[in-house]
């Protein structure tokens, strides 16, 4: 593994879906192979939790980096996409394209998203597609009459973070990354088996790697990676079919969708007690 963000060179991560240790050894030997191939000099990078994943983000030699579609979409200078990941699982239909699935503890009596309502709700943070903006848009679809909930809670940054939050018993549900839980049935089956899934979002496009510059060389070995038998052993294990061209206006709509979000729920309580990290969620003057 590598040290901390290098100051020079090109640096390559897949801490949003380094759900694990292995997982994370894994994506970095195939990161690392498939820059041998595009002969550009990748060094990966360990950033784990709390510190803020914007840190790689927004550093200038990104050379392989996953990045979240909103902040991506929402970026007035945003980076070059080399490729989007297509998870290899049938539910995904052989698309680049992802949700958030809605999960409770296998124990107890939620049977759906609506048997929650009036408990405790873990996002993953502020800045998150999958575990904030997501969960917003499909929580106005509910018929109920806001707040819908008793409680958000502090941010729980990663999806192993929301999930462990309802695995332990602090919050009612939480929206998870689905291909973050693909990864964690393979990783962290323990922690899997001690949630249910009781709803899901509309399907939206899957966060891709991106880089602060084009980098044709990579994105060819990216786009042929399921083709070469030395690859397989590692896209079989992070549950990947191949990886796919992917643009910038894909990821559009999902600025769109949040700021449609926020106005609702700016007029409308989600909860009565709000983390502060989430304060955009209340009116300024009734904020919990």
């Amino acid at each position: 593994m590598a040290r901390l963000i290098p100051t020079h060179g090109w640096i390559a991560s897949a801490r949003m879906y380094a759900v694990a240790p292995a997982a994370a050894s894994t994506w970095h030997a195939l990161l690392l192979q498939l820059a041998r191939r595009a002969r550009v000099p990748l060094e990966t990078v360990e950033l784990p939790a709390p510190a803020p994943i914007a840190q790689l983000w927004s550093h200038p030699r990104k050379g392989a980096v996953f990045m979240c579609g909103l902040p991506l979409a929402r970026s007035r200078r945003p980076p070059c996409i080399l490729a989007a990941p297509v998870p290899a699982a049938a539910e995904f239909a052989g698309r680049a394209h992802y949700w958030s699935d809605f999960v409770v503890r296998a124990g107890s009596a939620h049977r759906s998203l609506e048997d929650t309502l009036g408990g405790r709700i873990a996002f993953t943070s502020p800045e998150s597609q999958s575990g904030f903006a997501a969960p917003l848009a499909h929580l106005r679809r509910l018929a109920a009459a806001p707040p819908l909930f008793r409680e958000v809670l502090a941010p729980q940054v990663t999806p192993q973070g929301a999930l462990s939050a309802v695995a332990e018993g602090r919050a009612d549900v939480a929206a998870i990354d689905a291909y973050s839980l693909l990864l964690l049935r393979r990783y962290a089956p323990e922690l899997v088996a001690q949630v249910r899934v009781v709803d899901r979002t509309q399907p939206r496009p899957i966060p891709p790697l991106v880089a602060s510059e084009p980098l044709p060389s990579l994105t060819r070995a990216l786009l042929t990676a399921h083709e070469d038998p030395d690859l397989q052993p590692a896209l079989a294990d992070l549950r990947l079919a191949r990886f796919v061209h992917a643009e910038l206006d894909t990821y559009q709509l999902l600025a769109e969708e949040f700021r449609e979000a926020l106005a609702h729920w700016q007029a409308h309580h989600l909860a009565s007690l709000v983390h502060d990290a989430f304060a955009e969620l209340t009116p300024a003057q009734s904020a919990g």
